[in-house]
């Protein structure tokens, strides 16, 4: 009987133990876009919003409505984690020799979002750790009558039985996206080539990690090859099967992959793949990035020049060389650029924003007042850029309007999840700014949200929860 009394407490926190490892583990699993950094970039989203917009329509969606995003990551992989956001990494691209292979992407995880697979994500969940549950219940039970061993076996046979539910709820869902994802490219007249070749490419990677292929049984997703079986089964009887992809869409998207690399890649392998005698478009672009990257101004400048003789109004060229010179120091010099390139996009408030930029720090009070009526613009069509908010903030401060240079710069951190910081200046912005107007309300908002973020945190340091 003592030893009996001895053993209980340590059973319950082994027993808790598992039950949070458990659900910690499905929590993992449900939460991939944590600590991750959106790339953004005019031309980029550009280019997604016109390659996505056909398979939005598909889909039954509204095109305004969903949003393609890029992730800094160097994984090949997309996903979605709520709303009607897909996230793209920027190691996908890096691996998709096409812009028809990102539309099969991007097509499956528009079949998540159609098929609500986000808000039934806890459906499977709930089921996986109700076994677990159960057999923790059992388990309990066996160890308090002293078998100990019988226990043990009951916890670990329910743990693998409701990962293995969870799993084939995963499962589901993805052959279920794929099955919607060829929908979408049928119903908008889009090959499936590209999505086949890029499964296989993901198969090969398999191949070369040695990742199983006989079972599917331990895996969030069906085996590649169960799942390119299954959809050239669909595509084989496809019209759009043949159909060429629109050369304008994938000369885009191979300035755009040269673009990214030149950017996120290191300067000497950029050099290497991309040597100065290559004198295609991509190979310059990259090869701008790159020269850039190493402080090589007027490289840079020479690259993207050449660039400029062939397309002199292209205005994401511009916006490179205007970037080029205000990075160098010389934002006089760069505003030329800047305005031609907002002139030729003025829908593109990134570019915009940069020009802003570019006029506050030429520190001419006469540039001061353009640079608020762009930047105002910029934010009306896009209020989710922190760095647009951040140079607003700066003009405000300059004319000594601090109440709403405090607003300014709660949005800013706001957008950036500092709560702490958006508390802060929402609060100094009310007791500046009139009271009961557009401004003094949004700042109240602001604040409001920011305060229960904080208390949350204290809530979470407080209970010990990390």
């Amino acid at each position: 009987m003592p030893e009996a009394h001895r053993t209980r407490p340590l059973y319950g926190r082994t027993l808790a133990r598992l039950l949070m490892l458990l659900i910690l583990s499905f929590t993992a699993i449900a939460q991939p876009a944590a600590a991750q950094s959106i790339l953004r970039d005019a031309e980029t989203e550009a280019l997604f919003r016109d390659m996505s917009r056909p398979l939005i329509a598909a889909a039954g969606l509204r095109p305004e409505n969903v949003q393609v995003v890029m992730i800094g990551d160097p994984s090949i992989n997309a996903f979605v984690a709520g709303g009607q956001i897909v996230y793209i990494h920027s190691g996908l691209i890096a691996a998709a020799d096409s812009a028809n292979e990102v539309q099969g992407v991007i097509a499956h995880e528009l079949g998540h979002i159609t098929g609500g697979h986000i808000l039934r994500f806890q459906e499977g969940i709930k089921t996986a750790t109700g076994i677990m549950i159960l057999s923790l219940v059992l388990g309990a039970a066996a160890m308090a009558a002293g078998a100990g061993d019988a226990g043990a076996g009951i916890l670990a046979a329910g743990q693998q039985a409701a990962m293995g539910k969870f799993l084939a709820f995963t499962r589901t869902q993805e052959s279920s996206a794929d099955q919607a994802g060829a929908s979408f490219l049928t119903k908008a007249g889009i090959s499936g080539k590209g999505s086949l070749t890029f499964f296989k490419k993901l198969q090969n990677q398999e191949f070369r990690y040695a990742i199983p292929q006989e079972d599917s049984y331990a895996r969030t997703h069906p085996l590649t090859g169960e799942r390119i079986q299954a959809l050239e089964q669909v595509y084989s009887h496809d019209p759009a099967w043949a159909k060429p992809s629109d050369p304008a869409l994938e000369a885009r998207f191979q300035r755009v992959k040269a673009k990214l690399a030149g950017f996120v890649d290191d300067p000497k392998r950029i050099l290497a793949l991309y040597p100065e005698y290559n004198k295609t478009v991509q190979a310059r672009y990259a090869r701008a990035y790159a020269f850039h990257k190493t402080a090589f101004p007027e490289k840079a400048l020479g690259e993207i020049d050449s660039l400029l003789q062939t397309t002199p109004e292209d205005p994401y060229y511009l916006e490179l060389r205007g970037q080029v010179l205000l990075e160098s120091g010389r934002p006089d010099e760069a505003l030329e650029s800047l305005r031609r390139a907002v002139q030729r996009a003025p829908n593109e408030p990134l570019i915009a924003s940069l020009f802003g930029h570019a006029l506050i720090a030429t520190e001419k009070p006469d540039n001061f007042v353009e640079a608020k009526n762009v930047l105002k613009s910029a934010i009306s069509r896009d209020n989710s850029n922190p760095f647009a908010w951040y140079q607003l903030g700066i003009v405000y401060d300059r004319e000594g309007d601090h109440g709403r240079a405090a607003l300014a710069t709660a949005e800013r951190y706001n957008l950036e999840n500092q709560p702490r910081l958006a508390l802060a200046n929402a609060e100094q912005a009310l007791h500046a700014i009139p009271t009961g107007t557009i401004d003094w309300l949004r700042a109240q908002d602001i604040a409001m949200v920011s305060r229960t973020a904080v208390q949350t945190e204290k809530r979470k340091g407080s209970d010990g929860v990390k």
